[in-house]
């Protein structure tokens, strides 16, 4: 990227890359020129350097895997019970199975741990989201990077029922409520006509998501309310929808971060199933509970760090991506 000097004494600007979509679709923002493959780099420099960025997308990607883990370890068990065994299983198959294979202290305590997890995993993403987000912004405006504990805290309730609006686009949730269905649906036509109706409020969910992409920068950065946010995201989207290739820089991410997702949601439930097989061979009940549990840990820990950097850096891209796009002038302002 270059830039000129113009006749009438106005700097321009002029992209060098050999790419013609990246040199149609750039941005013109103050006197900077900011293509698709600037926003990456940026958002990867930041990515890398900021260490408290990441702490905070690993904070959250620890919880969100481990919440999917262990809805995938109920389905996995509940696919192959009620699909392959043929058995008819209870809503709480699960925890009557653990009630009968150990003490009652150490299944109170357990349970005890699963319903406080459930809370932290629901709740502790929405906060983080509001620190990555801002302190991403900073690091792109040379700001100083802090203040984390108050981004997340002053936006935490409406980045939560943002995020709740959308909640039917989670592929996991919708595969947990198909479970259902198949289960306590009742008769096979009444199981189609509920699945039909399910995946088509996902489908709606993954395009009201898309809609209101920018919805959480805009609250954060912008500090306006829900409603008002949603509003502004529709508009962004809409009027630059054309600029494609800003979008996929998004898309991009998301799609690469969905195949580890996949492979990662295949392999850590078989490994930990696996685990508990093999310590339930030749170890107590209670003992394999426990094992089991502190691999399961230290496996989402460890796929957690890479998640943290594919967070952090997707987030940021958007970011960026929604301080370059507000730069322009709406479309529906006349002037």
């Amino acid at each position: 990227m270059s830039v000129r000097q113009s006749s009438d004494g106005n700097r321009s600007t002029h992209c060098n890359y050999s790419c013609p979509l990246f040199d149609y679709y750039c941005v013109l923002g103050y006197d900077l020129l900011v293509t698709p493959r600037e926003i990456i780099a940026r958002a990867w420099a930041i990515t890398r350097k900021q260490r408290g960025v990441r702490w905070w997308g690993y904070t959250s990607s620890f919880f969100e895997t481990l919440l999917h883990l262990k809805m995938l370890i109920y389905q996995t068990y509940f696919f192959w019970s009620f699909m392959i065994a043929g058995n008819t299983i209870g809503f709480f198959e699960i925890e009557e199975i653990i009630y009968r294979s150990v003490p009652f202290p150490v299944f109170a305590t357990v349970m005890t741990l699963i319903v406080v997890l459930l809370i932290v995993e629901f709740f502790i993403p929405s906060f983080c989201l509001g620190a990555v987000i801002g302190l991403g912004a900073k690091a792109h405006r040379e700001e100083e990077v802090n203040g984390g504990w108050i981004l997340g805290l002053y936006n935490f309730f409406p980045l939560f029922v943002v995020r709740e609006i959308a909640v039917l686009s989670s592929v996991s949730l919708a595969v947990t409520l198909s479970s259902l269905i198949f289960r306590y649906g009742g008769s096979p036509d009444m199981v189609g006509f509920l699945l039909v109706a399910l995946w088509f409020l996902w489908l709606f969910s993954v395009v009201l998501k898309f809609l209101i992409c920018f919805s959480e920068e805009a609250i954060v950065i912008r500090k306006v309310g829900m409603f008002t946010a949603m509003g502004m995201s529709f508009k962004l989207v809409l009027s630059h929808l054309s600029k494609i290739v800003f979008l996929l820089v998004l898309l991009f991410v998301i799609s690469l971060r969905i195949v580890i997702n996949a492979a990662m949601a295949l392999l850590l439930p078989a490994l930990i199933i696996g685990f508990a097989f093999l310590f339930s061979t030749f170890l107590s009940a209670t003992v394999t509970t426990v094992l089991t549990g502190l691999i399961a840990i230290i496996l989402v820990a460890l796929s957690s760090y890479l998640f943290a950097y594919l967070e952090v850096f997707k987030q940021t891209a958007w970011t960026i991506t929604f301080l370059e796009l507000s730069k322009l002038k709406e479309l529906d302002v006349i002037e």
